[in-house]
């Protein structure tokens, strides 16, 4: 077995840089990023907002859902440089500034709509891309089950969460 000095190692990696420019929850930032870093790793390592959840890394549980141009979209399919320019809102643009909670986190709350909460966060993303849509909602069981279908929970069997959805959309005058 060679050992190799490790002063003949990189000191930082060879990939590609590019300039990377997005409106974060209202906040214009501009960073230096790889190439192949992806918008999870940007928002969580970069930016801080540890919010969005990196669950499957595949696109198939929706932990890592944000808002991109008021579209849900998978934030670990997504690579930052792809978003660059665009206007990125993840559950920390939720709650006001006071800390008082969006009408949807209070009715995951009120409802006990969550246990563990690892995927409440891009799952309350989703619903409000849905509420923002502009378009009518169906609200019957069936219809926020469908609404929900690229979210996967794993603890609560979703009959609370079926109701804070409910719940919010009528607080919200969605209904």
């Amino acid at each position: 077995m060679s050992s190799v000095s490790l002063d003949l190692l990189p000191t930082q990696s060879a990939d590609p840089k590019s300039s990377v420019t997005v409106t974060i929850n209202g906040v214009k930032v501009t960073r230096e990023v790889s190439m192949r870093m992806l918008l999870s790793d940007f928002l969580r390592h970069e930016l801080g907002l540890k919010g969005t959840h990196v669950g499957c890394e595949h696109g198939v549980c929706g932990a890592c859902t944000v808002l991109i141009d008021g579209r849900s979209a998978r934030s670990c399919l997504t690579f930052a440089v792809q978003a660059s320019g665009a206007e990125i809102r993840t559950v920390e643009s939720l709650a006001d500034k006071s800390g008082a909670l969006h009408p949807l986190q209070k009715a995951f709350q009120e409802t006990h709509a969550l246990q563990c909460g690892y995927c409440t966060p891009g799952m309350m993303m989703n619903i409000i891309s849905h509420f923002d849509s502009g378009e009518k909602l169906d609200l019957s069981d069936d219809g926020i089950r469908e609404m929900l279908s690229g979210n996967l929970c794993r603890c609560t069997g979703y009959a609370n969460i079926i109701a804070a959805v409910r719940r919010a959309a009528e607080t919200m005058g969605k209904t």
